[in-house]
Parts: C-alpha cells; structure tokens; sequence
C-alpha cells in the first residue's frame, strides 16, 4: 500500500534496507524525501522506558537504522512524512516519550477496536499547520495503534488531536517538511498529504540542484 500510494501521489517509490549507520547520511543524499511506515513497537529503550507488558518486541536494527535515518534527514532539511510508528521514531530521535499501551491512558481501545483492522476516527487539526492547511480543521482518517506520542520531542509541535486528546500529528519546526501522522494516508483515496510531501521533494531537489551549481 505504501508504494502505490507513493505512485499515485506522483513520486516514484524506493524501498530502503536498513544498511550501518555509517551509510545513512550518503543514502539520504541519494533521496529527495522519504515515507517512514508503521510496523513493530518501538523499543522503550529508546526513550529511557521500562517496556509495557503489551508491549510488542522491538526490531533493534531496524529501530537504528530509522533512528539514524530520521536524524540525517532533519540535518539534510530532506522532507519527510513519518506514519504510525515512523510519528514515533521521529517523536524519540527528538527525545520525546510514548504512551506504550493507550487503553491503559484513554480507557477504552477506540484507536485499535480490531486488531487487524483500520478504524476510521475523527481528529482535529490545527489551523495553519502543514497538516491542516491540506485536510482542513477536522478530517476522518483510517487508524490502527496502541501506542502514542506522550511527551513531544524537541522542535516537534502538536497538530492534530483526537477526540480524547490523543496527539494524532506533529510538525518539525523550521524544517521544509516535517511532518509525522498517527493514522494512514497510504490507505484510501486522500492522498493528498502524500502529494505535499511530493511537492516538497521536488522543491527541495531544485533548491539543492540550484545550491550545486551556484557553489
């Protein structure tokens, strides 16, 4: 789902395998932008927290090298939009915290009723935000989590909340596009957060590509 969403927003899909930390900075220099999906829980470790009981097991190397990944973007102003778990390695790259079990913090499991099934909800965005500038000040969404942003991590604003205030998306300030999301643009027919991370790639290329030739 990932790849075609890429495609039909008009960019052209590369799947990255988590190569050494040594190699993140000149493989981020070959991109012009970069979707981080969902998948495993975040190791707690990362945010200096005891694991959760219903936490699931961390994929480490993956865990570093999305870590790394996410810091050589934000060095490189690369645009990127984070979904699901990549909101929360961009939350703990930034040193901010997770809910590791929602149901425990909310009462009631509204953001996972069906483990194997997206739930659409409803959350509020921002006005003026990058995210609200595109779907305006309320938007249904698909969604499938149990864990969450707790504490936001440095230069990362809230922008969007669910019903029980429950962060659904954050912005990295000063950056071209930085953008994490709790639910699934890649699933349905909005595609149009994807289509403004393609348009941010493409501005950002050209600025590079202007960089190159003016120095």
């Amino acid at each position: 789902t990932y790849t075609r969403a890429v495609e039909r927003a008009g960019g052209t899909p590369v799947i990255l395998p988590p190569v050494p930390a040594d190699s993140v900075d000149r493989l981020a220099e070959g991109l012009d932008g970069i979707v981080f999906t969902c998948g495993a829980d975040v190791s707690p470790a990362l945010y200096n927290a005891v694991p959760h009981e219903k936490t699931g097991p961390p994929d480490r190397r993956r865990d570093r090298f999305e870590m790394s990944l996410v810091r050589a973007a934000i060095d490189a102003n690369l645009p990127f939009l984070a979904i699901c778990r990549g909101m929360h390695i961009l939350n703990a790259a930034r040193g901010g915290t997770l809910i590791q079990h929602l149901p425990d913090a909310v009462g009631h499991n509204g953001h996972a009723p069906d483990p194997y099934k997206m739930a659409p909800h409803e959350v509020h965005l921002k006005a003026g935000s990058a995210v609200g500038q595109r779907l305006g000040s309320q938007a249904r969404v698909p969604a499938l989590h149990h864990q969450a942003v707790q504490q936001t991590g440095a230069g990362l604003v809230a922008v969007a909340w669910a019903d029980d205030q429950v962060i659904e998306a954050v912005e990295l300030e000063e950056h071209p596009f930085g953008v994490g999301v709790q639910w699934h643009p890649e699933e349905g027919d909005d595609l149009r957060l994807l289509e403004a991370l393609v348009t941010a790639d493409q501005a950002a290329t050209s600025a590079r590509a202007a960089a190159r030739a003016a120095g």
